[in-house]
């Protein structure tokens, strides 16, 4: 059934309902244990609402994350280990998020040492990471430096990876990606419009991205394209839009780190982009839902892929987190993808398989995941959310709620949330 509601009253009611959704699948949730394949949950299990279009099984992309990570523990192990749940982090690193001096004070007389620290004033946050006294695992020494420090706000600095990949054997490499409907890529932008991207580097001279303004952030300012930022950010374009577009990886191994994303979601801040996508996941952590909810706070809309480790797989972060505008990803015939996450944390859907998405050193290939739905999603509510603002903000939400294509139960659900975006142009 769909829901098309055109008065305002009914406007009212939808904008009640997304306001009225309680705070689900919060910092301290169940985690996926990555080290064994047999503990990935949801893997091998019949999906909800299976729908295997595309040339790519599955799979593969279900086990992307996993396969990441095992990747990285196991290239890096100098830069990057597994917490207690298996997510990778930094190696001897822990972050504290707005410490009193006298919090400090005490973890360096326990042998632990500051190696960096940045005020993050647009946040209302302090970001100080500690390097662990030697001799100690780092899960150990979190655990003492929150028992003797009970009021410590103290988590590891986890890393983030992308939500998505090509398909294979799809690179076009004479194709130029065309305009959206009603887009005029030609004039650079006239207007203040701005739509945020935190992911690995874009390459800003891409075909696809010409009569976009593309103003980067992070790396000490060297460009570091990557093939994930580049494709995601082309999906992304809006006519007369500016792209901020935040590298939180710099081609590092151990990039994408939560203190990394929280300093990119501060410049986000500063420059007030209205709305920002994130097309990562991982784990739950305090300074990355700090920094979240710092900026909801604002006024800001966050949008994030919900991940693609199995529809029974635990929440994955920061889609999950109150507040966010969760994305999940269908098929051509508008079925959900067989590896998307599913629960309360969905709450639009929108194309994620057979999407033309910019290749790196010119040309597209076909893409798969949540990560190439959300930036369509965020794109959509950049042109109806200007500046910051709470009220704002919420209506936009609203707004896209009620013309949304309900797909699955009638009202909000746990597979396609409020519904499908943009599904007259399938």
């Amino acid at each position: 059934m769909n829901m098309f509601f055109t008065s305002r009253a009914c406007l009212g009611c939808v904008l009640m309902c997304v306001l009225s959704i309680p705070a689900q699948a919060q910092l301290g949730g169940p985690r996926l244990n990555l080290p064994g394949l047999s503990n990935l949950p949801g893997l091998g299990r019949l999906p909800l609402q299976p729908a295997l279009d595309g040339a790519m099984s599955a799979v593969p992309l279900q086990q992307l994350r996993l396969t990441t990570v095992r990747d990285l523990l196991r290239k890096h192990s100098d830069l990057i280990e597994a917490d207690p749940h298996g997510e990778p982090v930094r190696r001897a690193e822990l972050v504290l998020v707005s410490p009193a001096p006298e919090v400090v004070q005490a973890a360096q007389a326990l042998g632990f040492v500051v190696l960096r620290e940045e005020n993050l004033p647009e946040l209302d946050l302090r970001q100080v990471v500690l390097r662990v006294p030697p001799g100690q695992t780092t899960a150990r020494a979190l655990v003492a430096l929150r028992q003797t420090q009970p009021s410590v706000d103290a988590d590891y600095n986890h890393i983030y990876t992308a939500s998505g990949m090509a398909e294979p054997d799809t690179v076009r490499a004479s194709a130029v990606l065309a305009p959206r409907a009603g887009s005029n890529p030609a004039p650079a932008p006239t207007t203040a419009l701005r739509v945020g991207l935190v992911d690995s580097g874009v390459e800003a001279q891409h075909a696809a991205l010409r009569g976009t303004t593309v103003r980067p952030w992070g790396c000490q300012g060297k460009s570091n394209p990557s093939e994930h930022g580049t494709a995601v950010a082309s999906l992304m374009r809006v006519s007369g839009a500016a792209l901020y577009a935040a590298d939180v990886y710099c081609g590092q191994p151990a990039g994408g780190a939560a203190e990394d994303v929280a300093s990119a979601l501060a410049w986000m801040a500063r420059e007030r982009v209205p709305v920002i996508n994130i097309s990562l996941v991982g784990p739950a952590n305090r300074l990355l839902e700090r920094s979240v909810q710092a900026l909801v706070r604002k006024g800001h809309l966050v949008v994030a892929a919900v991940g693609n480790d199995g529809p029974a797989a635990p929440p994955l972060y920061p889609a999950s987190y109150a507040g966010v505008v969760g994305v999940t990803g269908v098929s051509g015939s508008q079925r959900v993808l067989p590896e998307a996450a599913q629960g309360p944390q969905v709450m639009f859907a929108a194309l994620g398989v057979q999407r033309d998405a910019a290749q790196m050193g010119g040309g597209t290939t076909s893409v798969r995941g949540t990560s190439f739905a959300s930036p369509r999603v965020a794109a959509v509510l950049s042109q109806q959310l200007p500046e910051p603002d709470v009220a704002a903000a919420q209506a936009a939400v609203a707004r896209l709620a009620a013309t949304a294509k309900d797909l699955g139960a009638v009202g909000r659900d746990p597979i396609y949330g409020w519904g499908l975006v943009d599904a007259d142009k399938l």
